[in-house]
């Protein structure tokens, strides 16, 4: 295992291969939440990756390093993605992309929407393309079918370009994460959590998987949990553990992850449904917000928050174990809920 401090490891060596632009900081803060550690009575700290790359932040720049770094490797002058309404990553896309002189088209699985909030009002003034294709957000897919029927959508209506998967949910676009895992390691350590649990908001799963590779290939002591916040693809954990093992097989690792091992909770945080805010997650967003002054954006983080307080007020989780929080961003999406009634009978 590679020790604090020491400049290089055998997993960053393994990534210099692969091309990588730069859009962020690192490392991004590993912050204490004195005040929810208090009330909650265990320590609690949250990883600060809504911190890196463009602002407003989002743990999907540190995947779309690898993965423009390949474009622009390849030659490409334009980008396609897809996602959800209020996508962190198709906004990021869209940003990293001018940033590097690339135009991006971004697909949407749902109806143009009578205004544009959030991150899809982002996405237009980035200038981005934007194509709605309502097919019921993709939910009941495999995630490799999404990214087939995309792909080949993205040929028909705008032809030659880099396609990247949703989330960008690929074993190079994992690489990102298993590079933070070593960051994320390393933080542990010098704070003496070392034994953390690593808790963290699912959507299409590249960032756990990315973790999952990483912490490994550091032989980290690190505990993984996804929190499933969409409840969206079908056989989700076999999704994973294909990418992960693809990653960790370039990486020259030997473990191989099967879907039983994969640390995700799928399902019960989702609420009413992918996209939407829950009750639980505007709570848990108050919560944070007033205790330490932090904000959570309402569909991804603040369910996965919501999830890790109960699991952790029902004592569901090994007693007296630090939690780290990886906090993934995504705060324009606040701005596409300004409608919503976060307290009732008051406005926020």
């Amino acid at each position: 295992m590679t020790k604090p401090g020491s400049s290089r490891s055998k997993l960053e060596d393994a990534l210099e291969k692969y091309p990588r632009v730069v859009l962020g900081q690192s490392p991004t803060p590993l912050e204490h939440l004195r005040n929810l550690s208090d009330e909650l009575g265990r320590p609690i700290w949250i990883k600060r990756d809504d911190c890196f790359g463009l602002p407003p932040g989002g743990n999907k720049y540190r995947t779309l390093e690898f993965l423009l770094g390949e474009a622009l490797k390849g030659g490409f002058r334009r980008v396609v993605t897809f996602g959800a309404m209020q996508s962190n990553h198709a906004r990021m896309t869209a940003a990293a992309g001018r940033r590097l002189g690339l135009e991006t088209d971004i697909f949407c699985f749902e109806r143009r929407p009578d205004k544009m909030r959030g991150n899809m009002a982002l996405n237009r003034l980035y200038g981005a393309k934007i194509h709605f294709v309502p097919l019921g957000g993709g939910g009941g897919m495999r995630l490799e079918t999404a990214n087939r029927l995309v792909r080949w959508l993205s040929r028909l209506m705008v032809g030659s370009g880099y396609f990247i998967p949703a989330g960008g949910h690929s074993w190079l676009g994992c690489a990102g994460y298993a590079a933070a895992a070593r960051e994320t390691d390393q933080q542990a350590r010098e704070r003496g959590i070392e034994d953390a649990l690593l808790a963290l908001a699912v959507g299409t799963g590249g960032t756990l998987a990315g973790l999952m590779v990483g912490l490994k290939a550091e032989n980290s002591r690190l505990d993984l949990l996804g929190i499933d916040v969409g409840k969206l693809w079908r056989s989700f954990p076999e999704s994973i553990s294909r990418v992960a093992n693809g990653l960790g097989s370039r990486l020259e690792l030997t473990h191989r992850f099967t879907p039983p091992n994969v640390p995700i909770l799928e399902g019960t945080y989702v609420g009413e449904r992918y996209g939407l805010p829950s009750e639980a997650g505007k709570a848990a967003q108050k919560r944070l917000a007033r205790m330490e002054g932090i904000l959570l954006d309402p569909v991804y983080s603040a369910k996965a928050f919501a999830g890790l307080l109960d699991l952790i007020e029902r004592s569901a989780l090994q007693a007296n174990q630090p939690v780290i929080f990886l906090h993934t961003g995504g705060l324009p999406g606040i701005f596409a809920f300004n409608h919503v009634a976060w307290d009732k009978g008051s406005k926020i």
